[in-house]
């Protein structure tokens, strides 16, 4: 069976992990695919809209991990998955799905990513992107109110009850798990070079 690697990318919310991921993935083309840990959000489709947008989305259980745990191994056996599509605007997963075929990198990011031991598992090199907590509030409030429609308060009052308390609890002790540990993510240029370099020596 054709090898093939696994790169887990962790990080708190806003601190880079996602550019990092995109970067990777710009630099190695069709050598590589990418699966946002996001994506596996819960479905909560039983739930009415209010609900959903009040449920804890920064806790490992509102995840199905063990879905991508699965796509993750089948992609390293070299089988195509249809991976989830999530919308962060109704808060729940959509019913059509992307077809996403094995290449030689797998890349996987998100905040919760060294939480769960049985994902850490499947991962070849975990790198946790660290940066500072009032930088991380900046992007989110960035991202949340220009791409995902919320607005300021919300997103204030969800990173005060949920987000900086989880973060706290599961994402800052989870980084004793990286085999690395860099700042701003993909913002930094030589740790990104760094990365790719590594991965296009397993390459060839």
């Amino acid at each position: 069976m054709e090898r093939r690697i696994v790169l887990g990318i962790a990080g708190g919310t806003g601190s880079g992990k996602t550019t990092l991921a995109n970067g990777i993935k710009k630099v190695l083309g069709d050598n590589a695919v990418l699966l946002c840990h996001d994506f596996y959000y819960n479905k909560n489709a039983e739930l009415p809209y209010e609900e959903r947008c009040v449920l804890n989305y920064d806790h490992p259980e509102s995840l199905e991990t063990e879905l991508l745990i699965k796509q993750v191994n089948e992609l390293k056996e070299g089988r195509s998955i249809k991976r989830p599509v999530y919308s962060f605007v109704t808060h729940t997963r959509l019913e059509e799905t992307i077809e996403v075929k094995p290449a030689k990198v797998i890349i996987i990011e998100g905040v919760l990513l060294f939480e769960n031991p049985e994902l850490r598992n499947v991962m070849d090199i975990r790198v946790y992107v660290d940066t500072d907590s009032d930088i991380r509030l900046a992007r989110r409030i960035e991202r949340d109110v220009n791409e995902r429609g919320r607005s300021l308060k919300s997103v204030l009052e969800q990173y005060r009850n949920t987000v900086k308390p989880m973060h706290e609890q599961f994402v800052e002790p989870s980084r004793k798990y990286a085999d690395v540990i860099i700042p701003e993510g993909g913002y930094n240029q030589v740790v990104l070079s760094m990365i790719t370099d590594r991965l296009k020596s397993f390459l060839t």
